[in-house]
């Protein structure tokens, strides 16, 4: 029985462990991928949007990964649907 209990505790320790060690890698890949889009998003084109197909491409990462990492900087996508990127401070949401 209590080999069972060490067991398991090991097997949670580890498990643990290793979700820990996988987060602390994919923020320090996020990072450098956060900093570009933020230097992307501070010199918009003239309209104050960026293109998403050019934010992924530019970061290297598929649209699922570009979208988070654009949310965790503070952005938000256009609601006219043209699939265009900038700052929340810089584009606020209209006030109904």
């Amino acid at each position: 029985m209590i080999g069972s209990l060490v067991g398991g505790g090991a097997t949670i320790g580890g498990f643990f462990i290793k979700h820990c060690l996988d987060e602390q890698a994919r923020a320090k890949r996020d990072e450098p991928r956060k900093s570009l889009l933020r230097k992307m998003l501070s010199d918009p084109g003239p309209d104050g949007w960026r293109k998403f197909e050019t934010l992924s491409r530019v970061i290297g990462a598929d649209a699922s990964e570009t979208a988070r990492l654009l949310v965790e900087v503070g952005a938000r996508g256009s609601e006219t649907g043209n699939n265009v990127w900038a700052f929340i401070k810089d584009k606020p949401l209209p006030k109904d």
